[in-house]
């Protein structure tokens, strides 16, 4: 199944079999033909009224239609930008004003803020489905422009596009069949939110492969009676998420391979899959393939894999993060000094996965993007080691990023909001760890002046504010108020002694 063209893939399953089902949700199902009919109308549409080139906002949670206008996007020649519908309002805006999109297709409803960016909303899109307009131009994605944009977060506050091209996104697709052994017409978990990245590990190998996408809800997640209710009657073959979210999973007695024997594949990545979690999962399905990956979204997706075993489990203190794929090449760096294969250093991934950079930000391109032995190079920020047979090891991150739940986030991103904040004066956010594994963000505030007459009123009423500038999941789980912060000798916030203090050896 080695594919030449991700878009002309997808259209011969609808060609060959239209019937064929591509997405599948509780009460409704979608085909192949349903996907390619509809995305030429809508692109077509863009090709009569969007003169320029400019990348696509694609705005909702996890809905067909959402499929549809990533499709119509590529199919002209345009790149997506994918945005979760509970996105806050600052961050939708600082993401149009680095992207400086020329359409946004709302399939869900807008909550972004008032815009003169000419926007689609979902009747209209259901109207142009049925419009029976003739696309005049058959030009898709090339293979080094864009293919989509996917925002993380960003060290200053405003939030990085990384830029994945149709290249890219080939390496990626081509390496995943082959190596996890997933065969046509399989069934896949859509659960992670199409604006991270780990969503691409399914949603292009499923529908490449003639395979049917699964989505299970935000709301469903949210609520634990009809998430364990769900699981045991899920009908998948391949299960991808975070470890986090596998962990959550585990509570339910039921979710094992006796109870869904059809679920033969787990592929993990995102953040650490901690050892208890996967010899748990090694119990529970034996006959399954269990995988660890790992990689950057600047690399697209992943770029290591490995197997599962109890011996490999058993062989190391921590779960390998993978073989690395073999069109691509892992490094291990020292500042600018490359070390020895069994030193460890900061990883550094060259290949066609990597990323050409950050849309419209070449100061922050160059610091992390280079060519190393005439290939694109993107420096992670991992620490790692790989062994003599060629297995990489990851040792934790070198500066502040972090991750947490599957989402990566600069903890600097949440200082600079929170000092905006206007009961703060001062804040830093350090991460607090078991096993390895961040458990729990923790703020350290020194408070402005104000008229709470307890602690949790003053948290409450800067959770309120801080959730309208940044993702839920990067709201501090705790608060501990202080009336100064420490300072190193050259004057800067002492972060490292904070994380010292609350994850005392």
């Amino acid at each position: 199944m080695n594919q030449v063209n991700i878009v002309h893939a997808i259209e011969q399953w609808a060609q060959k079999d239209p019937e064929r089902i591509a997405y599948r949700e509780e009460q409704q199902t979608y085909t192949y033909g349903q996907l390619a009919a509809r995305s030429d109308q809508l692109a077509a549409y863009l090709e009569e009224t969007v003169e320029s080139h400019g990348p696509i906002v694609v705005y909702g949670e996890l809905e067909f239609d959402m499929l549809i206008a990533f499709l119509a996007a590529s199919k002209t020649g345009r790149a997506y930008i994918p945005i979760e519908s509970t996105t806050p309002k600052e961050r939708i805006e600082l993401i149009l004003s680095v992207a400086k999109p020329d359409q946004i297709i709302s399939v869900a409803e807008w909550q972004g803020p008032a815009t003169t960016i000419p926007m689609l909303n979902l009747q209209q899109l259901k109207d142009i489905y049925q419009s029976g307009r003739e696309r005049c131009n058959t030009k898709a994605v090339g293979e080094d422009d864009p293919y989509y944009i996917i925002f993380t977060s960003g060290t200053t506050g405003v939030p990085k596009g990384v830029q994945i091209s149709h290249r890219n996104l080939l390496s990626f697709v081509n390496w995943t069949l082959k190596d996890f052994s997933l065969r046509e017409g399989m069934h896949y978990l859509a659960q992670a939110p199409y604006s991270f990245d780990l969503s691409v590990m399914g949603l292009y190998p499923a529908l490449t492969s003639g395979g049917c996408l699964v989505p299970l809800k935000k709301a469903v997640v949210n609520d634990f009676k009809t998430l364990f209710a769900v699981l045991p009657n899920l009908d998948i073959n391949v299960w991808i998420s975070t470890p986090s979210f596998m962990k959550l999973c585990l509570m339910e007695p039921t979710f094992d391979g006796a109870h869904v024997p059809q679920l033969e594949r787990f592929l993990f990545c995102g953040e650490e899959l901690p050892k208890k979690i996967a010899h748990e999962l090694l119990e529970r399905f034996p006959e399954a393939k269990i995988y660890n990956t790992y990689g950057p979204t600047e690399a697209t997706v992943a770029v290591s894999g490995v197997q599962l075993t109890k011996e490999l489990l058993e062989q190391y203190d921590r779960v390998p993060i993978g073989y690395v794929k073999e069109d691509s090449a892992v490094f291990f760096m020292d500042d600018e000094q490359l070390l020895p294969k069994g030193q460890v250093g900061e990883i550094v991934i060259s290949g066609p996965s990597v990323s050409k950079g950050y849309l419209n930000n070449p100061e922050k391109t160059n610091e992390v993007f280079f060519t190393l032995e005439g290939q694109p190079a993107y420096r992670t920020g991992d620490s790692g080691r790989m062994t003599e047979d060629g297995l990489l090891h990851y040792e934790g991150r070198i500066d502040f990023q972090v991750k947490f739940h599957g989402y990566r986030m600069e903890l600097e991103e949440i200082d600079h909001h929170l000092s905006n904040n206007d009961w703060v004066k001062q804040a830093v956010v350090v991460p607090k760890y078991q096993e390895k594994k961040v458990e729990q963000l923790i703020a350290y505030v020194v408070p402005e002046t104000h008229h709470f007459e307890k602690e949790f009123q003053l948290t409450k009423a800067i959770k309120a504010l801080l959730s309208e500038t940044v993702m839920e999941y990067m709201i501090p789980q705790r608060f501990i108020y202080v009336e100064q912060l420490p300072y190193t000798a050259n004057g800067k916030i002492d972060r490292k002694r904070l994380i010292n203090e609350v994850n005392p050896s």
